[in-house]
């Protein structure tokens, strides 16, 4: 596993990258922002550790910048405890946050567990599933090989709105917009509940998904259209 180090502070990025290579980590360390984005297009890693405060670009604008191409792990390190910067962080593509001083052995378990969710989430979709699925629009009924589902209001809004982008990535702010007239909130649970409650309806709540499968940092896809 190669892990990009974008970290200022000499000392604390020679001691990261001596605690990942114990570990079995390949390591590259960057310490200027402005050279970040390249580094992540070249050295393709397979997590990113950043720092919040940084020269020539912000860890703010190397998050929103990075995803517009890199789909792996972001673990951004800070010094401060502000949650005002951490939620516009998640909101702009981080994945988890640690405080500095950093604890080696927490490090570790953070990158060990930000690389196993990614590796389960980030899944290409899949052919549909060869099973039958049958939404009835005008009594709003669906059946799944022919068994009618007991879906409530919500979860039948929801599938129907999957079903209308069959074979197309949804993100949790178009669901937000098309089910509730709203713009997504990072907060808001509200579209992974349904996603979660259909998912057991659907028989489907295993990995590797077979009818609504998850599009890593973009969304949701109904596979069997």
């Amino acid at each position: 596993m190669k892990i990009l180090i974008v970290e200022d502070d000499a000392e604390i990025s020679r001691l990261t990258a001596m605690y990942l290579e114990a570990e079995g980590f390949e390591s590259k360390i960057i310490n200027d922002g402005g050279e970040a984005l390249a580094a992540i297009k070249s050295y393709h890693p397979d997590l990113v550790i950043l720092d919040l405060m940084l020269p020539g670009l912000s860890g703010f604008d190397i998050c929103k910048q990075a995803r517009l191409f890199y789909q792996g792990p972001i673990l951004v390190l800070t010094a401060c405890d502000d949650d005002v910067s951490e939620v516009s962080l998640l909101k702009f593509g981080a994945d988890d946050f640690l405080n500095k001083p950093l604890k080696p052995h927490i490090l570790v378990a953070r990158i060990e567990a930000l690389i196993r969710r990614s590796s389960i989430l980030n899944v290409e979709p899949t052919s549909p599933s060869n099973r039958k699925l049958h939404i009835n629009t005008i009594n709003r009924e669906v059946f799944l090989d022919g068994e009618l589902l007991m879906l409530t209001d919500s979860e039948y809004e929801m599938l129907h709105w999957l079903d209308n982008n069959a074979g197309k990535i949804v993100s949790r702010d178009d669901c937000c917009k098309a089910l509730r007239g709203i713009d997504y909130d990072f907060n808001d649970r509200s579209i992974d509940m349904r996603i979660s409650a259909l998912r057991k309806k659907l028989n489907d709540d295993k990995v590797p998904y077979k009818i609504i499968t998850t599009v890593r940092n973009k969304g949701y896809m109904l596979l069997n259209g």
